[in-house]
């Protein structure tokens, strides 16, 4: 299976390239769902949390991660987020390599031959690069990423403050095999995605890992 990082900073058009490669046969892997997956009540990653963070972070009735609480706690410092994503990461490694094991099936003549896997933070996962045959990127310059998140209703300052703790779109370039650039409409992001596939369909996806 070929396995695909697909990165791209708020409102740059990633989640619509990755709706299309879904759309052309791709299983589309959320990372965000795989890292809430090892938060799981009871989970070794929830207890390493609790932990080093405070019991009082798991609720006593159900044993679930307050969120809201450790995100208050873990982000006060830098220190505090650098200890959190520590703790966290080699959980979510060793969850999607699971998942990707799985090849999204247990039919292995229906498993599908190109997995996508939606990375919101690619300079968190750089440890996990490995695992994928290749890095794609959408960029879009910054200030028209704000008006289309404006667009959708988002509060400006609220873009600002996300956008702040992503990485940079030359920083996507610099570790990206391909990069589709999103500043035109729609129609010319999908055509670029079309053609990243169907130059794949034609060599085969011959995967590059091994």
């Amino acid at each position: 299976m070929y396995v695909v990082f697909l990165a791209g900073g708020i409102a740059s058009g990633k989640s619509t390239v990755a709706r299309e490669l879904e759309r052309l046969g791709a299983w589309r892997i959320d990372l965000d769902r795989v890292s809430r997956e090892v938060l799981e009540p009871g989970g070794e990653c929830t207890q390493a949390i609790a932990r080093e963070f405070g019991d009082d972070l798991l609720d006593p009735t159900t044993g679930q991660l307050r969120r809201g609480l450790l995100a208050r706690r873990a982000f006060a410092t830098d220190e505090g987020a650098t200890r959190l994503e520590q703790i966290e990461l080699p959980y979510i490694r060793r969850r999607l390599e699971e998942v990707l094991g799985d090849d999204g099936c247990t039919d292995a003549a229906g498993a599908p031959r190109v997995a996508v896997v939606e990375v919101p933070l690619l300079d968190r996962m750089e440890d996990a690069l490995d695992l994928a045959d290749e890095v794609v990127c959408v960029t879009c310059p910054l200030g028209l990423r704000r008006v289309r998140a404006q667009g959708r209703g988002m509060d400006p300052e609220d873009f600002d403050a996300r956008a702040r703790r992503q990485p940079t779109d030359d920083y996507l370039r610099s570790k990206a095999d391909v990069e589709l650039a999103n500043e035109g409409d729609e129609k010319d992001l999908l055509r670029q995605v079309d053609a990243w596939w169907q130059a794949h369909e034609a060599d085969g996806w011959k995967t590059r890992r091994g």
